[in-house]
C-alpha cells in the first residue's frame, strides 16, 4: 500500500510540477523526423558539433589524468538531457563514453534510436529514453559523470527544478555542460528576427525571448543548487558560412562548464586535479569563472 501511495502522489507531483512544457513539445512534435537533415532545420546544430564536443572533451580531459588515446572519454558516463535525434548524443559516444540520452518526445527518441542502429559502435555504447529529466531522478541518483543540456534550458516550463534535478543525478564533482541564448536586445533581433523570421536558418516559433536565460541568472541558479561554475564562453553563428565560432561576447550565445560540489572531506574518484579552479578548456576563448 506504502508503494501504492508514493507511485499515486509521484504521478501527481510529476502530472503538476514538471520542467517539460507542452507548447514546446508540440513544436519539437512537428520535426521529429528532420533532425539528420544536416540542410534543414537543424542545420545550426550540426554545426554546433565542431565548437560544443571540442569544448566537452577538452574541459574533461584538463580535468583527468586518466584517458584512453582513441577513446579519450571511455567509462565516462553522459546524460544527454533533451537530447532530440541524437546530434550530441552521437559524436560523444564516439569519443567512447556511455551515453543516455532522454527526450520526452517518443518521435524524437525513435529517430535518435534510428539512425544509431547504423553504427554498431554506438548501439552498445548509447542508450536513449524517452522520459524527462524529473522522471529519471530517483532511479538514477548520483549516477552520471556529465550532464550536457545544449539549447535545452531556453525551453524548459522550470529552470530551477531542471537545475536540482541536474544536481540529483551528477556524481559528487561531476561536470555539467549547458549552451543556451542570453536575453539581450542583441539575441533578439539575431536570434529571434534574423533567425527565424528573416532568413529562415531555425524554424519560426522555436523561441520565446522571454525564456533566454542570461548568463548571471544562470550562474546564480547553479551556485545556490551546489555548483561551481568554471567557465562562461560567447559564441557565435555565422549564417553566411554555416559556422560557430568562440567569441569573449556573451550577449546572444553562450556556453557554461558547472562543477558539482563534492561530497564534504571526499575526493572523487575521478583524477581530477588540484588546480581545476584555473581550469582553461584548449578549445575555446573566453572567460573561466
Amino acid at each position: 500500500q506504502l508503494s501504492l501511495f508514493r507511485l499515486t502522489m509521484k504521478r501527481l507531483f510529476s502530472a503538476s510540477h514538471s520542467s517539460v512544457d507542452s507548447k514546446e513539445m508540440k513544436k519539437f512534435q512537428l520535426l521529429a523526423q528532420k533532425w539528420w537533415d544536416e540542410e534543414g532545420e537543424y542545420s545550426a546544430l550540426h554545426s554546433m558539433n565542431d565548437i560544443r564536443v571540442p569544448f566537452i572533451r577538452d574541459t574533461l580531459l584538463n580535468m583527468s589524468s586518466n584517458y584512453h588515446l582513441g577513446n579519450p572519454l571511455s567509462g565516462v558516463k553522459i546524460l544527454d538531457v533533451g537530447c532530440g535525434g541524437g546530434l550530441l548524443s552521437e559524436p560523444l559516444g564516439r569519443l567512447g563514453a556511455s551515453v543516455t540520452g532522454i527526450d520526452p518526445l517518443e518521435d524524437n527518441i525513435r529517430t535518435a534510436d534510428q539512425h544509431k542502429s547504423f553504427d554498431p559502435v554506438l548501439a552498445k555504447r548509447i542508450q536513449y529514453k524517452s522520459s524527462s529529466l524529473e522522471e529519471i531522478v530517483e532511479e538514477c541518483m548520483e549516477t552520471f559523470d556529465v550532464i550536457v543540456a545544449s539549447e535545452v534550458v531556453e525551453h524548459v516550463a522550470d529552470l530551477e527544478m531542471f537545475i536540482k534535478c541536474c544536481s540529483q543525478v551528477l556524481k559528487p564533482e561531476g561536470s555539467l555542460f549547458i549552451t543556451t541564448i542570453n536575453k539581450t536586445q542583441l539575441s533578439y533581433v539575431l536570434g529571434i528576427v534574423v533567425a527565424e523570421k528573416i532568413i529562415g536558418v531555425v524554424p519560426e516559433g522555436t523561441h520565446e525571448w522571454e525564456k533566454f536565460v542570461p548568463p548571471e541568472e544562470l550562474e546564480r541558479l547553479l551556485e545556490s543548487n551546489g555548483f561551481s561554475v568554471k567557465t562562461v564562453n560567447g559564441m557565435l553563428y555565422n549564417p553566411l558560412s554555416g559556422s560557430w565560432s568562440w567569441m569573449e561576447s556573451t550577449s546572444i550565445n553562450y556556453a557554461m562548464h558547472a562543477v558539482k560540489s563534492g561530497a564534504q572531506g571526499q575526493s572523487s574518484p575521478a583524477d581530477v586535479p588540484s588546480e581545476l579552479g584555473s581550469e582553461q578548456p584548449l578549445a575555446t576563448t573566453g572567460t573561466t569563472v
